[in-house]
C-alpha cells in the first residue's frame, strides 16, 4: 500500500490537482515515498455504485470503499480535498454527463415504484449529499491556523466591511416547531437494537427504520419539524422583510443534510412563490417539477410545455416578483437567486461573507443592502444571531489584530445530524411515530402531520469520549482557553454534558481553562477574546464544527481554505483535510470561460506538510521528515512573497503558485545539507533561472475559453494540458526530478 493517498475530488480541487500532484509525486518520489490517488469525486462515485451494470472497460475501482477500510488502519495517511456533497440537481446533471459519455446509468427516479427502480434509488441514495466525510471521518476533528498563515493575514489583512450604525440586516428562526423545541434524548445504559414504527391515524402500521444498534453509553434522537409551522414561518418572514425592505435569504445545508434540508428548502420555493404552483399545478406536475430541486430545475422543465403555457408561468413569475420582498442574489449577473439551487444555499459559506460584507447580500441589480437571513431551525441559528449582535455593538473586527479561534469537533462515528439521512422520513399522512427497544417499550412519540419531518441522530459513547481527550490534549499543548459551546436547555446537549462533566471530574484539569456555555454565550465570549488578540479553542459537535471552522477563518482570513484540518482517527492513522470548497463551482467556472483558475492549494501544502510529518513518525523516516520541513518553509516563503493566486485574469494563478512553491520547495531542500537535497541543486537553480519564462508561458494561457470535455468527470488529458501549460516547467520537472 501507498505511503500517503491523495484524493481526487471536483471541481476546482479537481482542476488544481493536474498541475499540483504531478509536482508533489515528484518531490516525494526523490525522498522514496510513494503518493497515490484515490478517486472519490462524484462521478467516480456514481460509476462505482453501477459497476455490476456496466462492462468492464467502464468499471473503476471503488476508491471510497478502499479508503473506509484504510481508515481502520493506523497506517492510514489520507490527504482529503474538499468533494462535491451532491444535491439532486447536481447528481442528476452528473448522470447526465456520463450517459453522454457513454455510461448507460439508468435516470434517478424520483417515485421508485418497481424493484428495479427501488435498487437504482437505493444506490444513487449513497452517493447523495455527504455521502463521503460520514464514511472518511473515522475520527474526530482538529482545524487551526497555523502560525505562518496567520501572520500572512496581519502583514496582508483584507478590508472588511463595519455594518452600518443602523443596520436592519437579522437572522430569523423559528419559535416552537423546529427541530429544536421538540427534540428529546436519551443515553443508554445497555445495548440495545432499535426501530422506528408509524402508525397512521387509520391504525395502519409500517416499520420506518429496523435494526438501529445502539451500544452501552450511545446517545439516540429524536425530533421533527412541522410542516405548518415552518409555512407559517415562512409566510411571516416574506411579510416582515417586504415591511422593512430587507433582502429575503435563506440559509440551509442542503448538501450534507442531503434528506431533511432539501425538503425544507421546497417549503421555501412553493410559498415564495405560490401562486405559481397553486395556478399552474397540474402543468407542473405534468414535467415533474418538484419544488426541492429548486427554480434552475424548474424553469428547465417548463422549456417542455407548450410555448404559451411557458410565457404564462414566467409572466406569473413577474407578478410575483414585483410584489414579494427582494431576494438574494447568488450571482446577480446570471439572475440566479437564493432559491434557484438548493447545493447553492450553503449557510456555512454564505452567513459568514454575508457578515464580513456588513450584513449585506446583493440584490438583482448587484447592490449590496440590508438582509432578513432565514434559518428555520433555532438550533445553530443563534450563533449567527450573537455573532452580528456583536459586531453592531462593537464593530468590525480587523484581520489586522485579531486572534484565532481553532476548533475540536465531534465528528467519529457519523456523529449527530449528519448520521442522521438514513434515519430521516417526511410524512406521508398523519399519525405518530415510535421509537421502540427489544423489549418493545416505547423510548420517544412523537404526533405527526402531513409532511412533517422526522428527524433521529446518534453519537457513539467512543467518539465523545475522544473528543474530550482531543480538546484537552489541544488546550495542553496551546496553553489557550477551551470552550465547550453546550446548550442546557437543548435534549441533546444536556447527555453530552453528563458525560463531559463526568469525564473533565475524572482527568487532570491543572493548568487547564475550560468552560461550558450555551453556543450563543460561547460565540461572544469568543468575539471578545479574539479582539484582544488572543487565542481559543472551540470545543463543538458536528454541525457547529461544520459551522465555525468556516465563521471563524472567513473572518480572520477572508477564507476558510487556509486552515489545517487534521483527523485523527480512532485506530491511530490520520486524515489531512484541506479546507473548504465553498468556492470551488465559481472558480471551476471562471478556468472555463477564461483559462485562470484562483484556487489557492495553500490548504494542500499544509495538508501535505502534516501528512509528511506523521508519516516520519510512523516509518521512522528522516526522509520524510527532511521533505515536511522543507516544504513548512517553503510554505513561509510562499506566504511572505505573497504568491497566492488572483482573480483577475493575466494575474498570478493557481498554476503560477503551484511553480512558486516548487521553486521555493526545492530551494529549501539544496540547501538543507542533506543527501536528499543535493538531488535538488540543479532542479533548483534551473527553476530560478527560468522564472520569468515559466510565467510568461502561464499567463500566456489565460484569457479565452478551455475545452476540458466534461465538468464531473473532465477529459483527463485535456484537462492536464491546460493545468500544465508552461513547456519549460514541465521539462524541467521531467529531466531535474523525476
Amino acid at each position: 500500500m501507498s505511503d500517503i493517498v491523495y484524493t481526487r475530488t471536483d471541481e476546482s480541487p479537481l482542476l488544481a490537482s493536474y498541475s499540483l500532484f504531478p509536482i508533489l509525486q515528484a518531490f516525494l518520489r526523490s525522498g522514496g515515498i510513494e503518493i497515490v490517488q484515490a478517486d472519490i469525486g462524484l462521478a467516480a462515485r456514481i460509476i462505482a455504485a453501477f459497476n455490476d451494470k456496466l462492462p468492464p472497460d467502464l468499471r473503476v475501482s471503488d476508491d471510497l470503499e478502499m479508503l473506509r477500510n484504510l481508515t481502520q488502519e493506523n497506517r492510514a495517511n489520507i490527504i482529503k480535498l474538499p468533494n462535491i456533497s451532491a444535491s439532486l440537481p447536481q447528481l442528476n446533471a452528473a448522470t447526465m454527463e456520463l450517459r453522454a459519455k457513454g455510461y448507460d446509468l439508468p435516470p434517478c427516479p424520483s417515485e421508485p415504484q418497481t424493484p428495479e427502480e427501488k435498487d437504482t434509488a437505493a444506490r444513487y441514495a449513497k452517493v447523495l449529499g455527504s455521502a463521503v466525510n460520514p464514511v472518511l471521518r473515522e475520527g474526530n476533528s482538529d482545524r487551526r491556523c497555523v502560525g505562518a498563515v496567520k501572520r500572512y493575514a496581519r502583514e496582508n489583512p483584507y478590508k472588511i466591511t463595519p455594518f452600518e450604525k443602523d443596520s436592519k440586516t437579522e437572522v430569523a428562526y423559528m419559535k416552537g416547531g423546529d427541530f429544536y423545541s421538540s427534540e428529546r434524548s436519551i443515553s443508554f445504559e445497555t445495548d440495545e437494537n432499535l426501530r422506528v414504527e408509524f402508525i397512521s391515524k387509520s391504525g395502519k402500521k409500517r416499520v420506518l427504520k429496523e435494526n438501529l444498534t445502539v451500544e452501552k453509553g450511545d446517545i439516540i434522537d429524536a425530533s421533527f419539524m412541522s410542516a405548518s409551522k415552518l409555512d407559517a414561518f415562512i409566510k411571516e418572514q416574506i411579510a416582515d422583510a417586504k415591511a422593512k425592505n430587507l433582502l429575503f435569504s435563506v440559509h440551509l445545508k442542503a448538501s450534507m443534510m442531503k434528506v431533511s434540508d432539501p425538503v425544507i428548502f421546497g417549503h421555501f420555493v412553493k410559498i415564495f412563490f405560490a401562486e405559481v404552483f397553486d395556478e399552474f399545478a397540474d402543468e407542473l406536475k405534468s414535467v415533474n417539477v418538484s419544488e426541492n430541486n429548486g427554480l434552475k430545475d424548474l424553469f428547465a422543465r417548463i422549456l417542455n410545455l407548450p410555448q404559451a403555457t411557458q410565457e404564462k408561468i414566467k409572466a406569473k413569475f413577474d407578478e410575483i416578483y414585483a410584489k414579494r420582498p427582494n431576494l438574494a442574489m447568488v450571482n446577480s449577473a446570471a439572475g440566479v437567486t437564493n432559491l434557484h439551487v438548493p447545493s447553492d444555499v450553503i449557510i456555512d459559506a454564505s452567513m459568514p461573507a454575508m457578515i464580513k460584507n456588513g450584513g449585506k447580500m446583493w440584490d438583482k441589480e448587484g447592490i449590496a443592502r440590508e438582509t432578513k437571513a432565514v434559518i428555520p431551525d433555532k438550533t445553530y441559528a443563534v450563533v449567527y444571531e450573537a455573532a452580528i449582535a456583536d459586531i453592531k455593538a462593537n464593530g468590525a473586527l480587523d484581520p489586522a489584530k485579531i486572534g484565532s479561534v481553532s476548533n475540536v469537533g465531534l465528528m467519529a462515528k457519523k456523529a449527530e445530524e449528519y448520521g442522521s439521512h438514513d434515519k430521516t422520513f417526511v410524512m406521508s399522512e398523519a399519525g405518530e411515530a415510535r421509537v421502540l427497544n427489544t423489549k418493545d417499550e416505547i423510548l420517544f412519540k412523537f404526533e405527526l402531520e402531513k409532511g412533517d419531518i422526522f428527524r433521529m441522530t446518534q453519537v457513539k459513547d467512543v467518539a465523545v469520549r475522544n473528543w474530550v481527550e482531543l480538546a484537552l490534549k489541544r488546550a495542553k499543548i496551546t496553553g489557550q482557553k477551551a470552550i465547550f459551546w453546550l446548550d442546557k436547555n437543548r435534549a441533546h446537549d444536556r447527555e453530552i454534558l453528563k458525560k463531559v462533566r463526568a469525564q473533565l471530574a475524572s482527568m487532570d484539569m491543572s493548568g487547564l481553562d475550560i468552560e461550558i456555555l450555551s453556543p450563543a454565550t460561547a460565540c461572544k465570549k469568543s468575539l471578545e477574546i479574539m479582539r484582544r488578540g488572543e487565542d481559543c479553542i472551540s470545543v463543538t459537535g458536528n454541525v457547529l464544527r461544520d459551522y465555525l471552522t468556516d465563521l471563524f477563518p472567513i473572518l480572520e482570513l477572508e477564507t476558510s481554505a487556509k486552515m489545517l484540518s487534521i483527523v485523527p482517527l480512532l485506530e491511530g492513522g490520520s486524515i489531512f483535510e484541506t479546507g473548504a470548497g465553498g468556492s470551488a463551482p465559481r472558480l471551476a467556472e471562471q478556468l472555463l470561460e477564461q483559462n485562470h483558475l484562483s484556487w489557492d492549494s495553500l490548504g494542500e501544502f499544509l495538508a501535505l506538510g502534516a501528512s509528511l510529518e506523521q508519516l516520519a513518525g510512523f516509518k521512522q523516516s528522516p526522509e520524510a521528515q527532511i521533505l515536511a520541513d522543507t516544504l513548512n518553509a517553503a510554505v513561509e516563503r510562499y506566504l511572505k512573497e505573497n504568491k497566492v493566486p488572483r482573480f483577475e485574469v493575466g494575474q498570478l494563478d493557481t498554476r503560477t503558485s503551484h511553480f512558486y512553491i516548487a521553486l521555493y520547495w526545492a530551494i529549501e531542500l539544496a540547501a538543507s545539507g542533506t543527501q536528499l537535497g543535493d538531488k535538488f541543486k540543479l532542479a533548483a537553480q534551473n527553476l530560478a533561472q527560468n522564472e520569468s519564462a515559466i510565467v510568461a508561458e502561464i499567463n500566456a494561457a489565460q484569457g479565452q475559453k478551455v475545452d476540458i470535455s466534461g465538468y464531473y468527470k473532465p477529459d483527463d488529458k485535456k484537462a492536464s494540458a491546460a493545468m500544465k501549460p508552461s513547456a519549460t516547467f514541465n521539462q524541467i520537472l521531467q529531466n531535474q526530478i523525476l
